[in-house]
């Protein structure tokens, strides 16, 4: 039998991932999004092409508003819900708390909610996963499993520790099958030029293109345990297939510092980044986490889950994609050159 699954941030770079999971799989895929002024679906816009509205199909919905959320489970009656929205920018978080706060945290209380209330069946039928952050573990020892303390260093952090007790709060009061992913850093190509992975990775290939002469970054020490995300949301997939909800820590048990991810970035361009990075203090975090290492051997144990993509590999994938963007800024720019030239 065909499952159906609603996914929330299905534009964001997990939500994309798990969509052509989930569609590969034949499940009917529904996507919440929010009704904004600007458009921005690109991370999807294959699958819409691809796919007929009745395997895949976007809603309106919000996570600061409960009734759109019932309605929208009442409209889709899903088998498995996926909750991957969110202000998911740790700096960010500083600047915006309480927005953060709301939609990160108290929206997923609200979710929580709405499959509880839903008047299609029992909320025991769904099955819910929250996606959690090894932001959550901040300045606790590492490695970080599922035992680990959470000692939470931001707004963003905090909000998904909320979201992370309340998942385990509805599973044990109600009965709900609905389990946590407690996911280290993971990247792609797909993931926002906002995130310092990606913001090194973009930079590397316009700064060989002569498109960019200078990187701006904050803490070159920071370690973290970086992982591809297409890998990652085959253990969201996972959690939700296995006999009975829990928490799980996904994760390579590996970490590098944010100065080693340059390395791996510059050096196949040959290029040394030490000639090019510029320490910025705005980019410096109130509060740092300075080491996140998790240790996933409990996901691999229950699920049969592991990488299969180490950090070296995911940023030569990354660097080589974003290559493929310069080139292409690169010849649009020369291109509008030319037209000005000839325009005089």
């Amino acid at each position: 039998m065909k499952k159906t699954a609603l996914i929330t941030g299905v534009t964001g770079q997990d939500g994309s991932y798990l969509a052509e999971l989930l569609l590969e799989k034949g499940y009917q895929v529904h996507g919440m999004i929010r009704r904004s002024s600007t458009v921005n679906t690109w991370r999807i816009d294959h699958l819409l092409e691809e796919q007929s509205e009745d395997r895949f199909s976007l809603h309106y919905g919000d996570l600061s508003d409960a009734n759109s959320l019932r309605r929208l489970i009442d409209l889709t009656q899903p088998d498995e819900i996926y909750n991957l929205a969110a202000q998911s920018h740790v700096r960010v978080s500083f600047d915006q708390p309480e927005y953060t706060c709301d939609a990160t945290g108290t929206g997923v209380l609200r979710l929580l909610e709405a499959i509880r209330a839903s008047t299609q069946y029992a909320p025991q039928t769904i099955r819910f996963y929250q996606a959690g952050s090894s932001e959550m573990f901040g300045s606790a020892k590492p490695p970080q499993s599922e035992d680990t303390r959470f000692e939470p260093r931001s707004p963003y952090a905090c909000a998904k520790v909320y979201g992370h007790y309340q998942t385990v709060n509805y599973r044990e009061s109600y009965g709900m099958f609905a389990s946590n992913g407690i996911l280290f850093n993971h990247e792609s190509p797909r993931r926002g030029e906002m995130f310092v992975t990606r913001k090194i990775t973009l930079a590397a290939a316009r700064i060989k293109l002569g498109l960019q002469k200078k990187l701006s970054l904050g803490n070159l020490d920071a370690k973290r345990d970086w992982g591809f995300a297409g890998d990652y949301v085959e253990a969201m997939w996972r959690m939700l297939q296995h006999d009975r909800p829990g928490d799980y820590v996904v994760a390579t048990n590996k970490a590098i510092s944010i100065r080693e991810f340059l390395a791996l970035s510059f050096e196949p361009l040959d290029l040394d980044w030490q000639d090019f990075v510029e320490i910025d203090e705005r980019f410096y975090r109130p509060a740092e986490v300075d080491y996140l290492l998790g240790d996933y051997s409990k996901t691999e144990r229950d699920l049969g889950w592991k990488p299969t993509h180490d950090v070296a590999s995911l940023a030569r994938m990354m660097v080589e994609s974003d290559l493929q963007l310069a080139k292409r800024e690169k010849h649009h720019r020369n291109f509008d050159e030319l037209e000005a030239t000839i325009g005089q």
